[in-house]
């Protein structure tokens, strides 16, 4: 089941489309890690998405549900507000009164949402985010990483099936953010949580997520799976002989689980080959004449700038 799907999503802001015609699945259990440069159009689809904002056109569908279309106000009917209160969200900064306590702070919120046995939700939620031992210190005295966690107990409160954070990770040390990763795993893992994270700590979301969204101006570029990635991503084999066709025979019919690719200057790309050097042995045994044969590393961070400038590029030639 899709818990989130987005339909020709769209914000107007005067004359700037901020979010433009933008389509977006998330399946129930995902982390989804959604990723874009500044101003690409993240925070507002979350805040659309949470009913914070109200999308000029579209539709969006929460666990099944249609909750909002263009010129409808965010959360409007009963069948709007019983699903957007499946929704935890943390988007910008945590927002924490600094003079109160992190159990205090958890308490305003859980009273103005009407919790039953607000103490024992609060207990219960400080325990989930770590900070059961912190409970009664004020917030102005939070490192950056406790503030980030309290965050996210605020988020939790409502006990909910989805959590929309924007950029957990930012401000924090590398303790805070193995820590953060941890703490979104666990609760991904325990509590079946669906997760949308926005960030641009890309090293981070790779050890996390399942599933990725691309933004460039707006837009969708792409949607891919984590294995999708890392196969996109992962290391290759550049690889050029005197007879490229036959090797590409050759190659195909030795490593029928390889992805391989013809690139325009006569060279082959080859990934997802478990050993180097049973490619090359079978090259030698082969016969073929090898004029290059390298490995290429490709880190995670370049192939999403890829990414996200071919998806801008594309967006402004259409403008055109």
């Amino acid at each position: 089941m899709h818990v989130i799907q987005t339909r020709g999503l769209t914000r107007v802001y005067g004359d700037r489309r901020v979010v433009d015609g933008f389509d977006m699945h998330v399946a129930e259990g995902d982390i989804y890690g959604f990723v874009g440069k500044n101003g690409a159009g993240k925070s507002t689809v979350m805040k659309m998405i949470d009913g914070l904002v109200a999308p000029t056109s579209g539709e969006i569908i929460l666990f099944g549900a249609a909750v909002g279309s263009g010129g409808e106000e965010p959360g409007s009917g009963a069948e709007s507000a019983r699903q957007l209160r499946r929704i935890g969200v943390l988007i910008e900064s945590p927002g924490l009164l600094p003079n109160m306590s992190a159990k205090d702070n958890l308490m305003v919120k859980a009273l103005a949402l009407g919790i039953v046995d607000a103490q024992a939700r609060v207990r219960e939620v400080l325990r989930l985010v770590g900070l059961q031992g912190v409970g009664a210190q004020r917030t102005k005295r939070f490192s950056q990483g406790m503030k980030q966690r309290l965050g996210i107990g605020l988020a939790l409160l409502g006990n909910p099936d989805l959590l929309l954070l924007d950029e957990p990770f930012n401000g924090l040390d590398p303790e805070g953010t193995r820590d953060m990763r941890t703490l979104l795993v666990r609760l991904n893992a325990t509590l079946g949580i669906t997760m949308v994270i926005s960030s641009h700590v890309l090293e981070q979301l790779d050890r996390i997520a399942t599933r990725y969204g691309v933004i460039a101006n707006g837009r969708m570029v792409r949607e891919m799976s984590a294995s999708d990635v890392q196969q996109e991503c992962g290391d290759s084999l550049l690889i050029r002989t005197s007879d490229p066709s036959r090797t590409l025979v050759q190659l195909e019919r030795a490593f029928p689980e390889a992805a391989l690719a013809a690139l325009p200057d006569g060279a082959l790309r080859m990934a997802g080959a478990s050993d180097a050097g049973a490619v090359a042995a079978m090259l030698h045994a082969s016969d073929e004449t090898v004029l290059e044969f390298s490995e290429l590393k490709r880190d995670i961070e370049e192939y999403f700038v890829e990414l996200m400038e071919g998806g801008a590029s594309h967006v402004q030639s259409a403008q055109v």
